[in-house]
């Protein structure tokens, strides 16, 4: 379960890409999350997903 708070879903989300998924659909697809409704969420308090950094910046 992923926090509903966009500030601390960023963190989370940031630290799992970071130590244990390669992409965000990777981590998408394991943890069984829609990306357009995570990455809608995290952009609606100004965060994007950068694929080179694979983060959300």
């Amino acid at each position: 379960m992923l926090p509903e708070d966009p500030i601390i879903l960023l963190s989370v989300i940031n630290t799992k890409l970071r130590d244990f998924y390669g992409s965000l659909d990777e981590l998408c697809e394991d943890l069984d999350v829609r990306k357009e409704e995570l990455v809608k969420k995290l952009a609606s308090v100004g965060f994007d997903y950068d694929s080179e950094k694979n983060q959300f910046r």
